[in-house]
């Protein structure tokens, strides 16, 4: 989970490889109308994100015998509560970190929906996780292997 730009993809495609276990990036799970509003340089509220989060915990569920990873914001507690309802065993890696770093991230990025210009309500909607929620946080400057690596260490220690 975190912000657009904070590694979600890259770190949780290497994680879901080193678990041995299905991946996602939440993003394709959008339904279209929510791509174009971002497009468009809005953001969702959270009725727009209640078919995508329903999405998400379906893909989950799904899969919850295997395990599985999925890239995906959650940034407020309602919606991580929403995905624990569909899948009720999972776990949370927050990736987060500096404000101009996912900026220049995203600025960087090319063929994504996401602009820059979303960064700030981001940062306004998320909460971190919170204490009784089963999940870590990571900052995301360090190297996606170390990522990665903390992630796993984290999770067998969790399992």
């Amino acid at each position: 989970m975190g912000v657009a730009g904070a590694g979600k993809t890259d770190i949780g495609s290497m994680l879901a490889d080193h678990l041995s276990v299905d991946f996602i990036d939440g993003d394709d799970l959008h339904p279209h109308a929510n791509i174009v509003k971002m497009a468009s340089g809005h953001p969702l509220d959270d009725e727009d994100r209640q078919p995508w989060l329903a999405n998400i915990g379906t893909w989950l569920a799904d899969r919850a015998d295997s395990g599985a990873v999925v890239a995906c914001s959650a940034l407020k507690r309602i919606y991580r509560d929403q995905l624990r309802m569909a899948c009720p065993n999972l776990a949370f890696v927050h990736l987060a970190g500096n404000r101009t770093i996912v900026t220049q991230r995203i600025k960087a990025r090319t063929g994504h929906f996401m602009p820059a210009s979303l960064i700030d309500s981001q940062y306004a909607t998320l909460e971190p996780l919170t204490a009784d929620e089963v999940g870590i946080t990571l900052n995301f400057d360090a190297s996606r292997e170390e990522l990665v690596t903390m992630a796993a260490a984290w999770l067998a220690d969790i399992n």
